[in-house]
């Protein structure tokens, strides 16, 4: 009888597993349509451990395609909103990308993205209605947010960056690895000086500099600094900009990364943008099993 318990148990707890990494999937929310700019070549992969769901998360913000960009400049228009009016235009000449990525591959690190992907989302109405465009306030009030919040006491890295049809790429960075140039003439990964990389800390670790409400949280004198914008230009036809979580960044122990992805990027130089994620999926599985999520963005200047 206590056997039988037992075994019934067991399989209540395995039905509920699967009943939840079912849900799981669910609750993760899709990237959204990968951007297609003139003159720019985009494809992402994200490879979670467990095969399902976990602590990587991509969005794509394809300001075409997310947003009436013509109705919204129409009624800045009536508004009399000239500079949201040019934001507003110069959008359709870009796109965004937040790349971000949770201490931890399990299923329950999904929802702690999936928080952010809706925030994020929800701030950039806000943003194209006062701006005409997504700006670094976006993120310092996610930041806010999550610092104030008494629930989240995981490490939030995330990078939001955009793209312009010239191959100029502007980013944020809170706390996660820096982007890869690979240049197509000289066949390899380009160094970036520092101070083209800034980063702050992760999201929620330190309040921000000029929040307003810092003194109801008792937090006055421990805070990070603004966010600033860098900037990185793909300058040759054919370089190649990679996004990334630091799963790829520290594949094996760190051997992978850089020699390895220089070697698979130069074999694989002149594939559109997807054919050149599949090679580097493809590379970082035969040199060894992962050990973490891994999530990447390809973004190649057209020939």
């Amino acid at each position: 009888m206590p056997r039988e318990l037992a075994e019934r148990g067991w399989m209540a707890l395995v039905d509920e597993l699967e009943n939840f990494q079912d849900i799981a999937k669910f609750l993760k929310p899709a990237p959204g349509s990968v951007p297609a700019l003139d003159g720019v070549d985009i494809h992402g992969e994200s490879m979670p451990l467990n095969g399902i769901v976990g602590g990587d998360h991509i969005l794509y913000i394809d300001y075409r395609t997310r947003y009436d960009l013509d109705a919204r400049i129409a009624q800045a228009q009536a508004a009399g909103h000239a500079k949201i009016v040019e934001q507003l235009r110069l959008n359709k000449q870009r796109a965004g990308i937040l790349v971000a990525d949770v201490a931890g591959h399990r299923i329950t690190d999904a929802l702690l993205v999936a928080m952010l992907h809706q925030a994020f989302l929800l701030g950039s109405y806000y943003e194209l209605d006062r701006y005409g465009t997504i700006t670094p306030r976006i993120l310092e009030n996610i930041n806010a947010r999550f610092h104030e919040s008494t629930t989240v006491r995981k490490y939030l890295t995330a990078m939001y960056g955009e793209i312009s049809v010239e191959g100029k790429f502007r980013f944020i960075s809170a706390g996660h690895p820096a982007p890869v140039v690979f240049s197509r003439e000289f066949g390899r990964i380009m160094r970036i000086s520092d101070d083209r990389t800034i980063s702050y800390p992760p999201i929620g670790v330190l309040r921000s500099g000029d929040d307003v409400d810092a003194r109801l949280t008792g937090d006055l004198f421990r805070y990070k600094k603004r966010y600033t914008v860098n900037e990185i230009n793909l300058l040759g036809d054919g370089d190649i900009l990679i996004l990334l979580t630091d799963g790829l960044t520290e594949h094996a122990r760190g051997q992978y990364f850089p020699a390895g992805l220089e070697r698979c990027l130069s074999e694989a130089r002149d594939l559109p943008s997807w054919g050149i994620a599949e090679r580097i999926r493809d590379s970082l599985l035969a040199f060894a099993p992962p050990e973490d999520d891994i999530s990447f963005v390809v973004i190649k200047k057209k020939v």
